[in-house]
């Protein structure tokens, strides 16, 4: 019997719950940009070497994904880019890498960078790895910043008769065909610089471990938040909302290879109500 992700159903009861209603078409065009996003006339400077392209999650929009993470990174000095991909990234996911690419390209010839930097929540955050690895992307990222990322897939998964209306929920599921491929030869590419970025309590992508990446010391660093912040309570769907993920997510941007073991960012109360 066919696998179909739990995910699907936590996520399709989310959607309704936040007033997303039905995934939107394919056609429905670029969509809305969040604030800081998407001015073509930015050009990076030395301190900001690379543009910033945001690659939202499964179910999501930029607008929302990105609507306190763009402005933030804007604010710090960075060109911002986002844009909506494979039906609200519900669509396979290999597809969606190549929407990856062609956003990539034009990123870089507006602004007449070499390399970009990726960060993305999510699948956001695993599936340029498809880009990196398959599609030549290496070249022309400098560092990938995974947000809870579904890197070796979800356990929330169920058996089910039928077809998946999301096929990209089937590939996140763990042990996914999709999956096996991606990291049969390992969980990195040589170039990039990837850091992770999870919370203890994420509830979508479990277990939580799972998003961390095996690689060199000096190419990869994967955090956990409450190693950081012992009392930071953010869950999987906010995360790129989190202040101190924010912090987390500039500092890797900032530095040379992926983000320091020893950073340390300021610890923020944790929401109430």
């Amino acid at each position: 019997m066919p696998m179909r992700p739990r995910l699907l159903v936590l996520l399709l009861l989310a959607a309704v719950a936040l007033g997303l209603g039905p995934v939107a078409p394919a056609s429905a065009g670029p969509g809305i940009s969040p604030p800081g996003a998407n001015d073509w006339d930015c050009r990076p400077d030395a301190r900001h070497p690379q543009p910033v392209v945001l690659v939202n999650g499964t179910f999501e929009t930029m607008e929302k994904n990105w609507a306190t993470m763009s402005p933030f990174l804007a604010d710090a000095g960075y060109c911002v880019f986002a844009f909506n991909y494979g039906n609200r990234a519900t669509g396979p996911i290999p597809r969606s890498a190549k929407q990856l690419r062609r956003f990539v390209e034009k990123v870089r010839a507006a602004t007449g960078s070499r390399k970009v930097d990726l960060v993305g929540h999510s699948q956001g955050g695993m599936m340029p790895r498809y880009y990196l690895r398959f599609l030549d992307g290496a070249r022309r990222v400098d560092d990938l910043v995974g947000i809870a990322p579904s890197n070796h897939g979800t356990t929330m998964s169920m058996d089910s008769g039928g077809t998946s209306p999301c096929r990209a929920c089937e590939q996140q599921a763990r042990g996914s065909r999709f999956l096996r491929r991606l990291n049969a030869d390992g969980d990195t590419v040589p170039g990039p610089d990837y850091t992770v970025i999870s919370t203890r309590y994420d509830e979508i992508v479990t277990p939580w471990r799972s998003q961390f990446l095996d690689g060199p010391r000096q190419r990869v660093t994967n955090i956990l938040l409450q190693n950081k912040c012992e009392t930071d309570t953010f869950e999987h769907d906010q995360t790129p909302n989190d202040p101190v993920t924010q912090q987390i997510v500039r500092h890797a941007l900032r530095v040379d290879g992926p983000a320091r073991e020893a950073y340390k960012p300021e610890c923020v109360p944790a929401p109430t109500g």
